[in-house]
């Protein structure tokens, strides 16, 4: 698995309210995807960035989610194009579920 990060500028002025709303709109979008296994929508109004903490199987399943369709919907909306990371995610403490992940284990 792999821990994705994309980062996007906001223009000055954004408020928290907008924020939730654009998260919000977008939730149909990723729960329709059936490549991505988890999102964390993040937004920090001080520093003016937004974006997602994503778990994907690859990279290349994180690819096709952010395609160029959702660099140019960033773009439209915000003003600003992502930036992307990869990270690879071999162990997963998950307290709420009360379940660990480990690549290869057992």
């Amino acid at each position: 698995m792999i821990t994705e990060i994309v980062l996007f500028d906001l223009p000055k002025g954004t408020t928290r309210e907008r924020m939730l709303a654009q998260f919000r709109d977008s939730i149909p979008r990723w729960r329709d995807n059936p490549e991505m296994l988890r999102k964390h929508m993040i937004f920090d109004l001080e520093r003016g960035k937004a974006g997602g903490v994503y778990l994907w199987p690859s990279v290349e399943a994180a690819r096709r989610g952010h395609d160029e369709a959702f660099n140019q919907r960033i773009l439209a909306t915000f003003g600003s194009l992502p930036t992307y990371q990869y990270f690879d995610t071999p162990v997963i403490v998950d307290n709420e579920r009360r379940d660990v992940f480990v690549e290869a284990a057992e």
